[in-house]
């Protein structure tokens, strides 16, 4: 069963940080790009970083230098680092699987969704 959970959201000040989990099933995860999305209120759901199969990673503009994605491929894990946490990085985060071991920056192009997890920052 294809099966992506995140955890480690939560409420912090602006200047903090968080670190998102994504536990992934092994036939999810294996040899596949992975990709962290957010969606706000009343916007669309939008990129925030992606990492290859092989480890390259890219990230959004508004994210660069703050957030850093990693993944440990024995644990089937993918992780989001974010630092300086500001309140415009409000959001439900998503963890996504991709189709191939690329990564990529287009939501069509990952098969695989996590429920979301919540983060708040407050001014």
């Amino acid at each position: 069963q294809v099966q992506l959970v995140e955890s480690g959201g939560g409420l912090v000040q602006a200047g903090g940080s968080l670190r998102l989990s994504c536990a992934a099933s092994e036939r999810t995860f294996g040899g596949t790009g992975m990709g962290w999305f957010r969606q706000a209120p009343g916007k669309e759901r939008e990129f925030v970083a992606a990492i290859s199969w092989g480890g390259s990673t890219h990230y959004a503009d508004s994210v660069k230098g703050r957030f850093t994605i990693s993944r440990d491929n024995t644990k089937n894990t993918v992780y989001l680092q974010m630092n300086g946490l500001k309140p415009e990085d409000t959001a439900i985060y998503y963890c996504a699987a991709g189709r191939s071991s690329l990564y990529t920056t287009s939501s069509t192009a990952y098969g695989y969704w996590g429920q979301g997890t919540q983060v708040t920052v407050s001014s």
